[in-house]
């Protein structure tokens, strides 16, 4: 396991809320040694990183630099020590290309990871160029995790081994309807500036929801090493069928933060097939939004016999360790079960570049909906 950590973004939300707190359930893990170097802008010290990391029982140092300064990332490269690391890009997508550029320029030690979140570049071309910036600076395919958390939630593992078994039933003989949701009742909560520029489809269907489709519609693998070939032939088979909806929450364009002339969408819809045997006639339905009545994260199968089955993902159980434990596990013990690969990422922006065309063309309208309610009726 990799007893290093270069952590980029270090004073942000995301390290803040999710990645530093992970730590602390993985003691007894980590090996011993395990090192933390914090990298931002802020102006802090060691001792100010400490207590925006909590109680996490690792080794925490803080390196003042902008990750995109080419001499600023050599230099906090060196004083994470000698030896591999993972450089973890918790960063805005803005800065992926420029980040991942002075990576290369610094040169990373033999065995190093380099991670970064979502979104995989803006469209598909964006993604093309980004993974082939990503493999040319970590060396190769497995050097480089692409993180989607929706991969790590202990819901979401429980549906790969349920996958993994071949459970019977998970067909179009039996399954009339698959939706994919991802409702919350909770509006921009301060990242206007991130969503407006994103939008429902960019922020979450194109990436968590379709990779919960890929796990859905997958022809079941012998063994988890033959998991992201089965998603990537599942998602090489998904084809919008030309029938989305958008819309936007009442009052969004006033929120601080958003530019209206952007027309950004707070809810999307869009409806799919996956061009197999097994799915041929079974509808695959999208729905994503936010300022709605009710929360859901995660699958529900329509049966033909009138019967429902939900398989939520976005819950936790006692005693099960975070999404993202679950993902700094596998990225610092050298996995790829929970990370996307470069194929997959582009699979996904593919599938959904004939629904963002049609709306930029303004082929499909841009609605409106209460906030507080269950969003625009069903697409038919």
């Amino acid at each position: 396991m990799i007893a290093r950590l270069v952590l980029f973004g270090a004073a942000g939300d995301l390290a803040g809320r999710f990645l530093l707190p992970a730590l602390t359930t993985l003691h007894g893990v980590l090996p011993e040694g395990f090192a933390v170097v914090g990298v931002d802008t802020a102006e802090w010290d060691d001792e100010a990183f400490r207590r925006h990391a909590g109680d996490a029982p690792v080794l925490l140092r803080y390196h003042r630099a902008d990750a995109t300064d080419p001499a600023a990332v050599a230099d906090a490269l060196r004083t994470a020590g000698d030896g591999p690391l993972v450089a973890y890009l918790a960063l805005p997508q803005r800065t992926f290309r420029a980040a991942v550029g002075c990576l290369a320029e610094a040169g990373l030690p033999p065995g190093s990871r380099v991670a970064i979140e979502k979104p995989f570049g803006e469209d598909l071309p964006g993604a093309v160029e980004l993974n082939r910036l990503l493999t040319g600076t970590a060396g190769s395919e497995e050097a480089v995790f692409r993180v989607d958390h929706v991969l790590g939630m202990p819901r979401t593992q429980a549906l790969i081994e349920r996958r993994l078994a071949g459970e019977k039933g998970w067909d179009a003989g039996h399954v009339e309807e698959v939706q994919i949701r991802w409702e919350e009742t909770i509006a921009l909560e301060g990242r206007a500036g991130f969503y407006d520029a994103a939008g429902a489809l960019r922020d979450v269907l194109q990436n968590h929801m379709l990779q919960l489709l890929s796990l859905v519609a997958m022809e079941p693998p012998a063994d988890v090493d033959g998991l992201r070939d089965a998603k990537v032939r599942a998602l090489r088979a998904t084809r919008a069928t030309g029938a989305s909806r958008r819309a936007r929450y009442a009052g969004y364009a006033a929120e601080d933060g958003v530019d209206p002339a952007r027309q950004t969408e707070t809810f999307a819809e869009v409806l799919l097939e996956v061009a197999t045997p097994r799915w041929a006639g079974t509808r695959f339905r999208m729905r994503a939004g936010k300022a709605l009545a009710r929360g859901y994260k995660g699958v529900v199968l329509h049966r033909r016999d009138g019967g429902t089955e939900h398989l939520e993902v976005d819950r936790l159980g006692e005693g099960e360790p975070p999404a993202y434990a679950n993902v700094l596990r596998d990225v610092l013990s050298g996995g790829t079960a929970l990370a996307v690969r470069g194929d997959e990422a582009e699979e996904a922006w593919r599938i959904v570049t004939p629904v963002l065309d049609d709306w930029a063309a303004g082929r499909v309208p841009l609605e409106e909906y209460a906030a507080g309610s269950d969003g625009p009726p069903r697409l038919g």
